[in-house]
């Protein structure tokens, strides 16, 4: 549907006169162009209404104010904002096809970002908010459903999970949706945008998105274990680079895993972001399958199983939850037992 391009007389006095205005795909959240301002390509990107829009259009604005202060680029330009209209104007990058090994060079993006927050950030932006005691109800509640046996122990284990990640400390400045596609693969590195859920707290939430799948996006894959162990030491190098801090290997170890098995727990990160906090999305699992982007629900859930059941194996705080995730793979495996994994590449 055609849209008037949301660029006022306040804009036009800052940065001349955009022409050639193309409308570009986005998500039902937002309108997105393409133009030429004095003879270079920007993006125009307008927050469309909503109960959430006003909050969507701050955060954004914020992450992108944030995230310019790194001393190498992770994001757009800013050139230019109307937040009456809640217009952004941004440098136009143009996006390669990304490499086999995309996630490694990703993952250095990733560290760079989170690095750009600051203790005195605080306020900016909200905290980052996991698994809450609704989704233990949900994920043992599914096990139960699927004739999987609880052992007495796993609900405090999991009462405590959410605790860790709940008091999680870190002033990163978190994305909100890193997903492929929200990644630009540029001749200057890589760079991210919409950052329409942008948040603060601790980094390793998302790089948790590399192995368990990147659970709020389109796009599922499963890297290899060596490519992940390339992606997470240039996550390591870069971060230590940026802030001049270590993330120790054994506290790193600890972290993901919490973090992949917070990520297991909450069913919204089976669906779009559009019908999340509608419905207990794991109680449906055993009687439908949906396909979302890449892979089904029964794909995603078996693949984050696996993970989590890997991750686990050592951890005697999660030891019950290592048991139970294994034998809810194994169950589901019997029970659909056509089901490919998720893929291995991005498309």
């Amino acid at each position: 549907m055609w849209s008037r391009l949301p660029f006022g007389d306040g804009l036009r006095a800052e940065l001349g006169s955009p022409r050639r205005s193309r409308r570009l795909s986005s998500s039902p959240r937002s309108r997105v162009w393409r133009v030429d301002l004095a003879g270079r390509p920007a993006v125009v990107k307008q927050i469309v209404d909503g109960p959430d829009a006003e909050e969507r259009y701050a955060r954004e604005l914020a992450a992108l104010r944030l995230a310019a202060r790194g001393e190498e680029p992770v994001v757009p330009a800013l050139l230019g904002v109307d937040p009456g209209e809640r217009v952004l104007v941004l440098e136009h990058l143009d996006h390669r096809r990304p490499p086999g090994d995309w996630i490694v060079a990703y993952a250095a993006a990733l560290a760079r970002l989170h690095a750009a927050g600051r203790p005195e950030d605080a306020g900016a932006l909200p905290r980052w908010r996991g698994p809450d005691e609704a989704d233990i109800d949900s994920f043992l509640s599914l096990a139960g459903a699927l004739e999987v046996p609880v052992a007495p122990g796993v609900p405090g284990e999991l009462d405590g999970l959410v605790h860790r990640l709940g008091q999680a400390p870190g002033h990163a400045l978190l994305h909100g949706d890193p997903c492929p596609g929200n990644d630009l693969h540029t001749a200057d590195g890589t760079r991210f945008i919409d950052f329409e859920q942008a948040s603060l707290g601790s980094g390793l939430v998302e790089l948790a998105y590399l192995r368990i799948g990147f659970p709020t996006c389109w796009c599922v894959t499963a890297a290899s274990a060596a490519l992940l162990d390339r992606a997470e030491s240039a996550y390591r190098t870069a971060w230590r680079t940026a802030t001049g801090t270590v993330l120790r290997d054994d506290d790193l170890t600890v972290d993901l895993t919490d973090a992949c098995a917070g990520w297991l727990l909450q069913g919204d990160a089976l669906v779009e972001r559009a019908r999340r906090k509608t419905a207990d999305h794991l109680a449906r699992i055993p009687e439908r399958d949906w396909k979302w982007g890449t892979a089904t629900a029964r794909q995603r859930l078996i693949h984050r199983l696996g993970v989590v059941s890997r991750m686990t194996i050592g951890r005697a705080d999660l030891s019950g939850l290592h048991r139970l995730s294994t034998d809810m793979r194994r169950r589901m495996l019997t029970r659909w037992p056509k089901l490919p994994p998720v893929p291995s590449q991005r498309p």
